[in-house]
C-alpha cells in the first residue's frame, strides 16, 4: 500500500478507501504470483485475462481491480500535482480541501454514484492539514516545506508516466469501464 494513503488523516473516514485499495493490490498480486512467467507484467495479466473471461472481460479478475487501484493511484497523483502546484485555499492555506476537490472531479467523480459522491464531499473535512500531511510523508521528521514540495515534484515526475502508460494500455485494450459505483 503507499504510504500516502497512511496519510489521509482519519483512519475512520478513509480506512474503507485504503482497504479497497490494499483489496485490489492482493488481487492483482495473486494473479501474478500464480504464475510470474506468464505473468510478468501488467499486459501480460490483462491480455491472459480477456482471453480466459471472454464476454466477462474486463468486468472481472485482475483487470477490474487494476482498474480501480488505476483510478486510486490517480487521485493520489492529481492531488499530489495540485499541492505541489501551489494551488490552495486562499483563506486556508493549510487545508488540502481544494486539492482533494480537485483530484476527485478529474479521477474519481464520473465514476461514482450520487452517495458516493455525497459521501467523498463530506470526508473532505476528515483531511488532514497540508502541514500534517507534509510531514507524514516525511515520516514524521521536521523539513522545510519546500524540500518536501520538491520531493513531491520528483515522485510526480518519475511516477506520472508510468500511470499515464496504464491508461494508454486501457484504452488500447478496450479495457476502460465507466459504470458508475
Amino acid at each position: 500500500m503507499p504510504p500516502f494513503f497512511d496519510c489521509l488523516g482519519t483512519p475512520i473516514v478513509y480506512s474503507p478507501v485504503k482497504a479497497d485499495l490494499a483489496g485490489n493490490i492482493k488481487k492483482i498480486r495473486a494473479v501474478y504470483d500464480s504464475n510470474p512467467t506468464k505473468f510478468k507484467t501488467l499486459q501480460n495479466i490483462l491480455e491472459v485475462e480477456k482471453e480466459m473471461h471472454g464476454a466477462a472481460w474486463p468486468k472481472t479478475g485482475a483487470t477490474l481491480a487494476l482498474m480501480w487501484l488505476k483510478r486510486g493511484l490517480k487521485f493520489m497523483l492529481v492531488l499530489l500535482q495540485s499541492i505541489s502546484d501551489g494551488e490552495r485555499d486562499e483563506e486556508h492555506p493549510n487545508l488540502i480541501r481544494v486539492n482533494a476537490m480537485k483530484a476527485y472531479e478529474i479521477a474519481l467523480k464520473k465514476y461514482h454514484g450520487w452517495m458516493l459522491q455525497k459521501l467523498f464531499m463530506g470526508s473532505v473535512y476528515a483531511l488532514p492539514y497540508k502541514s500534517d500531511l507534509l510531514k507524514a510523508l516525511e515520516k514524521g521528521r521536521e523539513v522545510k516545506e519546500e524540500e518536501s514540495i520538491e520531493k513531491i515534484h520528483q515522485f510526480l515526475t518519475r511516477v506520472t508516466p508510468i500511470l499515464d502508460a496504464i491508461y494508454e494500455m486501457y484504452t488500447r485494450m478496450n479495457a476502460e469501464l465507466s459504470y458508475k459505483a
